[in-house]
């Protein structure tokens, strides 16, 4: 009898009724395993972050947009796309991506952000832009999400996606400042803290007229603040974001850097942890289940009232639990690789609020967050100045930068091709 969730069941009656459901266990020899993930951890341990993150980026691809070889009377054999709805997701995008005729027609730009629902194709449209306009892993969030494709109401041409998350649960920085005791931010005021977790503008967008700030500016929206409430019934007092690469980023900044109602708040302790590839990822949680029956139960079983997994951060926590077990070297798991912190209170009272010593009633909020003034403030401030000094220096850039050709690249190709694109 297979398990089915009921969200009326606690988490050990959930165990129980798993453990009666016939599990079934895959014989997965300890030695091999470690061998295979040592072998892996060995290779993409010696790249830097910028080749890792580029590495991964091909894996997905590769994984999630499968090609086959097909034959052509007149070309001869050729790599296409096995699934034909990705590939018309992937042509509508291509075909409508915002790409000026003048360097002036950002000026005429009228953003808004389009919610990416179950409705219709939006999020195959979501997903593809996201996979494919950006060189970091498409990683799905857990918790809460909100999906928005950014477009020029005036044209329907894409300008670029962001994701609004449930936020990182502990940032030092940002906990300091904010002055949060660790129970209360738990147990319920985290619900009003989210973080960009996706915010990644289509090129030229993006390098010509510096589309990322645009998209972080419009992660503090009305129209972000609004679906929030709607959907989880929580105001939304602050954003949280982190920058791709921290200190290790040439000149030292980011696209939050001099952002407007964006504060740096440091930097995270955290690191970057590497990971084998999927097969070998997949036969890690079949030992798992095999070896640690209850702590696999716990990670990628059992569930909150809400359908959300019981345990926080379980695919991470999992792995390091499985290093341990089988001691790889920790060399080999992580590289020390400190991120940006950037957070911003959309309420005068936004940490009075988060703290508890505040109703929530009649808040003030710090600035005009309308989708109009945001994108104003991002045309005069920051698009102008550096559409203006690209144009001075001949530096204004043609190019899309859409990575769909990985699915049919190989790795050395990819790192040749596009290892000096990463982070753009």
């Amino acid at each position: 009898m297979a398990y089915s969730f009921d969200p009326k069941d606690d988490v050990e009656t959930q165990w129980q009724k798993w453990q009666d459901s016939g599990l079934e266990f895959e014989n997965i020899d300890t030695d091999k395993l470690r061998e295979r993930t040592i072998e892996e951890l060995t290779y993409v341990s010696q790249m830097d972050v910028r080749e890792y993150t580029l590495f991964q980026k091909w894996c997905e691809v590769q994984d999630k947009y499968p090609s086959v070889v097909v034959n052509d009377l007149w070309e001869g054999e050729s790599l296409v796309l096995k699934d034909e709805d990705q590939r018309r997701a992937i042509q509508e995008v291509k075909t409508n991506i915002w790409h000026p005729n003048d360097v002036e027609e950002y000026l005429a730009l009228e953003p808004e952000l389009v919610y990416a629902n179950k409705q219709d194709d939006l999020p195959e449209l979501w997903n593809c832009i996201r996979t494919f306009s950006s060189t970091m892993k498409n990683n799905a969030n857990i918790g809460r999400n909100l999906n928005f494709i950014v477009k020029d109401k005036i044209t329907k041409k894409y300008l670029g996606v962001i994701c609004i998350s449930s936020d990182f649960l502990d940032l030092t920085p940002r906990d300091k400042y904010i002055g949060w005791d660790r129970e209360l931010k738990t147990k319920k005021m985290i619900n009003h803290s989210a973080i960009g977790s996706t915010i990644v503008p289509l090129q030229p967008l993006g390098f010509n007229y510096v589309g990322g700030k645009l998209l972080a500016l419009l992660c503090l929206s009305d129209d972000v603040q609004e679906k929030w409430k709607e959907l989880y019934g929580d105001i939304l007092a602050a954003v949280t974001t982190t920058s791709l690469y921290g200190k290790t980023k040439a000149g030292g900044l980011s696209q939050y850097d001099n952002l407007d109602y964006w504060q740096s708040m440091g930097f995270t302790a955290g690191s970057v942890s590497f990971e084998p590839l999927k097969e070998t990822r997949y036969m890690i949680r079949e030992w798992l289940k095999t070896n640690h029956t209850r702590k696999y139960f716990d990670w990628y079983v059992a569930k909150k009232p809400s359908g959300q997994p019981h345990k926080r951060d379980h695919k991470n926590r999992s792995l390091q639990f499985v290093y341990s077990q089988l001691n790889i070297p920790k060399e080999l798991i992580k590289s020390e690789h400190a991120r940006g912190i950037y957070w911003s209170p959309l309420y005068a009272e936004t940490c009075e609020f988060l703290r508890g010593e505040h109703d929530g009633k009649n808040m003030k909020k710090c600035f005009d967050s309308s989708v109009n003034d945001l994108s104003n403030i991002w045309k005069q401030k920051h698009a102008k100045p550096r559409i203006k000094q690209l144009v001075k220096k001949g530096r204004v850039s043609d190019e899309s930068l859409f990575y769909d050709n990985l699915a049919i690249m190989t790795w050395e190709q990819t790192k040749e091709s596009y290892l000096p694109q990463v982070g753009r």
